[in-house]
């Protein structure tokens, strides 16, 4: 495609930065044509070298700063920047909150409302070592296996043993498991020819338990090294589940269909709020622990149950958010697409005594809409929907439905606002709170409390 710019590949140029993307890269301009800068910050000047032209805008690489933010973090390794596990870390994390509430504003300044709704972001006690949960590459090199990370934009592994953002734990066991690998001599995978034994690593860890879950992804249950692995992870009294996963296809997707619990329990526990929950190799559970805690209490503050509500809980995974409220509710009504999910959801309300939740399986999109057609009653609507944002189907439901309150967590500040704009003819937002679920990195959620007009 012909570009409409003097910029070209592998050029050096001396740039302004006057913004920050939302991806957390400089924005530079030369003759009105967009450069995004790696390693950048506003008010910098930088000496960059083009990495990529395209017809509207391109990319570059940092390699020398001119002129210091006053904000800008230097002591961090670049590595972290480069595999994108901590792309804001050069940047100081007030300025960090700033950035992040600032992409709330724009995106609801973009679709014409009110962004003086947005309230002031909640921060994170903690901006490092706070995943509970980690899918690690291991791929062989100079013939042996390594994990790490991919650089950004590539499949190039950036060999590591401190991951930044994971639970310590987490990845002192990814280190040890990587170190027996080279041991027996199972090789990494390689995507080029789709060979290799050692696909992935999945560590999960509860944070209020300490249990761990362990999942292999091997590209063969018949590895004749494998058993050893296996026999000696076993043994490792902090691994509280582990299971074999195999994946065979030459794919980017991370796990295969099939799950073997080879030790120990199907799942692990942890809390929320109070409530116990088991988490299974496929369950979704939010990846920050503390912050989860106060993610969901706005969302039981947004809710404002009197305790007779009808409650349906949209995309509600093993039933987090509708067991933590059932208590204030006459009844909570969770739907969810994945069959394992469901499952587990029923299991958790029962070891809560949770009594007045049920679970349906289906894709919300498809329940609610025959819930509209059957005029069911809804009285408060929670959605926590995927970066998709909601559905233009869902929102016609939810439309028929009138469901007196939505409660909408949001993982994306775009699709947010987009979907705030199709629901205003009939609902008001009353504010919209952003939380810092993932420090160093560009994403941001938020709760939103909406009121039918």
């Amino acid at each position: 495609m012909k570009t409409t710019t003097t910029v070209t590949k592998n050029q050096v140029l001396t740039l302004e930065i006057i913004d920050l993307s939302y991806e957390g890269l400089g924005v530079a301009k030369v003759d009105g044509y967009s450069l995004f800068v790696s390693n950048a910050l506003p008010e910098e000047k930088v000496e960059a070298v083009v990495t990529k032209v395209g017809r509207k805008y391109g990319f570059a690489k940092t390699l020398k700063i001119i002129k210091k933010s006053p904000y800008r973090v230097e002591n961090f390794e670049q590595k972290y920047v480069q595999t994108g596990i901590a792309p804001l870390i050069h940047l100081a994390y007030p300025q960090q909150l700033q950035f992040k509430q600032q992409q709330v504003i724009n995106n609801l300044s973009k679709q014409g409302l009110d962004s003086g709704l947005v309230q002031e972001i909640i921060g994170a006690d903690e901006q490092f070592h706070y995943r509970n949960k980690a899918q690690i590459p291991v791929r062989t090199v100079a013939g042996q296996a390594t994990t790490g990370f991919f650089r950004s934009r590539s499949h190039d592994l950036v060999a590591l043993d401190d991951y930044l953002i994971q639970d310590p734990q987490i990845d002192t066991l990814i280190n040890q498991i990587r170190d027996l690998c080279r041991e027996i001599g199972l090789k990494g995978y390689d995507e080029l020819h789709n060979r290799g034994e050692i696909r992935h690593i999945m560590v999960r860890r509860a944070y209020f338990t300490g249990e761990m879950m362990v999942v292999l992804v091997v590209t063969s249950k018949k590895t004749k090294l494998l058993p050893q692995l296996l026999q000696q992870l076993a043994q490792k009294p902090e691994i509280t589940s582990l299971y074999v996963n195999v994946n065979s296809k030459k794919t980017n997707v991370i796990l295969g269909s099939r799950f073997e619990l080879v030790a120990g329990q199907e799942y692990i526990t942890d809390q929320i709020l109070g409530h116990q929950f088991r988490i299974s190799p496929q369950s979704f559970y939010q990846v920050n622990p503390v912050q989860t805690q106060k993610l969901y209490q706005l969302a039981l503050e947004a809710a404002q149950l009197q305790g007779d509500e009808l409650v349906v809980d949209a995309y509600c995974g093993i039933g987090t958010i509708g067991i933590c409220l059932a208590n204030q509710a006459r009844e909570v009504v969770g739907i969810e697409v994945v069959e394992a999910a469901v499952h587990d959801a029923q299991t958790n309300a029962a070891i809560n005594n949770v009594h007045n939740a049920r679970f349906i399986q289906g894709k919300t999109e498809t329940v609610l809409a025959q819930w509209a057609q059957e005029k069911q009653a809804v009285d408060v609507l929670i959605v926590d929907p995927p970066r998709k944002g909601l559905d233009a189907s869902l929102i016609a439901s939810i439309r028929a439905l009138k469901p007196q309150r939505i409660v909408y967590i949001s993982c994306n500040p775009a699709t947010l606002a987009r979907d705030l704009q199709l629901l205003e003819a009939d609902y008001q937002a009353q504010k919209v709170t952003p939380v810092d679920m993932f420090p160093l990195t560009k994403h941001v959620e938020s709760v939103i409390a909406l009121e039918r007009k």
